[in-house]
């Protein structure tokens, strides 16, 4: 297959995704190969997913050895591999019991069920949740509708009722919703807004919604579903301000790419399901669970929370000496391998630049580079991709700077 036949979309296909012009055969750990046998870099490894890299050898036994014993029964019967994954799952985020879905955008639909019935259990008619401003929350009706991106929204109302928008990273304006809304029962936020643009918030942001949700009797919500597992350098996110949140939503990394997704609950969150309320035909099928379990027990094994630190420490300070100085880099942040450098203009163009030097990248908010690169890289590779992208950028910067001078 040509790189042009790779990249000709089928009349089959219905025209959701504006695919790049390459197909991909095999990959092997961080790496990818396209129908031509080259190799790239897979720094956004399936936007956050593919946590182990490709064709990790304890994911690829336990899917293989799983398959050859059962794939599905459904969740009318009880599952082996479900229990040990919600009680390890469980245990990693110091969270009580949780649900199983297929996708980020299920556990986020949990997480807005389960606060709607929790505030009619306190005798709330119209029970609303605060989201905030630039965030994501998925593209079913109810996440599309709770998300902060009008682009997203455009075309699909009338959107779900019963969301509060708020400025992300802002508690004064949380404390204002507070006084002139009775019927506010839930905060909804990322610990740190991925699609928005890798947005960190202020420090102890997490702290003071935690204190603002004790105040007010509110459920704290927090989606990490791109955060999660290990990625920010802890097991989640908000483990970083010692915050336990009353839900935490998880999916992306969670099987290295079988999906699958968890809505987590504490305290007298994790009470208000009861049988009949929710359910899920495929989820947490033996199949996702084997596959979960062994990347939650080699992300055990080889400490990938405090690798993720490290490295993603490590990356950004290399990123700020090579182009903090840049006019046209107008800001480097992140926390451990979830990095973004933010540009005075846009660059969705470097994709297909870095795609044709051999590592893949994403550009989200129009301006930022975003990466999600593989837990299991090692030093060397490490330094490969940050070398790489930092000579992207540069040659970038360079020819955009020739451009402005002649005009």
């Amino acid at each position: 297959m040509s790189a042009t036949d790779a990249g000709a979309e089928s009349p089959a296909l219905m025209n959701t995704y504006g695919r790049l012009p390459v197909s991909f055969t095999h990959g092997d750990g961080v790496y990818l190969f396209d129908s031509e046998g080259r190799r790239y870099f897979d720094a956004i490894a399936g936007i956050g997913v593919n946590a182990l890299g490709h064709s990790h050898p304890a994911v690829t036994a336990a899917i293989t050895e799983q398959a050859g014993k059962l794939i599905h029964t459904s969740n009318l019967y009880h599952i082996e591999l479900q229990r040990q994954l919600a009680e390890k799952l469980c245990a990693v985020a110091a969270m009580d019991n949780c649900f199983f879905g297929n996708s980020g955008a299920e556990a986020n639909e949990a997480a807005i069920k389960l606060a709607r019935l929790h505030g009619h259990g306190q005798g709330i008619k119209s029970p609303a949740i605060i989201v905030m401003e630039n965030s994501f929350h998925g593209r079913t009706m109810a996440t599309l509708s709770a998300t902060g991106n009008r682009k997203i929204q455009a075309g699909f109302e009338p959107l779900v009722q019963g969301f509060v928008r708020a400025p992300y990273s802002d508690i004064a304006a949380l404390e204002n919703i507070a006084e002139n809304n009775a019927d506010v029962i839930a905060v909804l936020v990322e610990p740190l807004q991925g699609e928005g643009g890798v947005i960190v918030p202020h420090d102890g942001y997490l702290r003071e919604l935690r204190e603002l949700c004790d105040h007010q009797g509110w459920l704290l919500m927090l989606d990490e579903v791109q955060s999660g597992l290990c990625r920010s350098g802890h097991w989640f996110a908000c483990q970083g301000e010692a915050v336990r949140p009353d839900v935490i939503t998880t999916a992306k990394a969670l099987a290295n790419g079988v999906p699958i997704s968890a809505c987590l609950a504490s305290g007298d969150a994790a009470t208000v399901f009861a049988q009949g309320n929710h359910g899920s035909t495929y989820g947490g099928n033996p199949l996702a669970c084997a596959a979960a379990l062994a990347v939650i027990n080699t992300m055990q094994e080889q400490q990938l929370a405090t690798r993720a630190g490290e490295l993603g420490a490590r990356m950004q300070a290399s990123f700020n000496e090579h182009l903090g100085d840049l006019e046209l880099v107008t800001d480097i942040r992140g926390r451990g391998l979830m990095l973004g450098i933010e540009l005075a203009v846009p660059c969705a163009e470097l994709v297909v630049r870095a795609m044709q030097q051999g590592f893949l990248i994403n550009v989200t908010a129009g301006n930022t580079v975003r990466l999600l690169p593989p837990l299991i890289m090692d030093d060397q590779q490490a330094n490969e991709l940050s070398e790489a992208l930092i000579t992207l950028i540069k040659d970038f910067a360079a020819a955009y700077s020739s451009r402005a001078a002649s005009t």
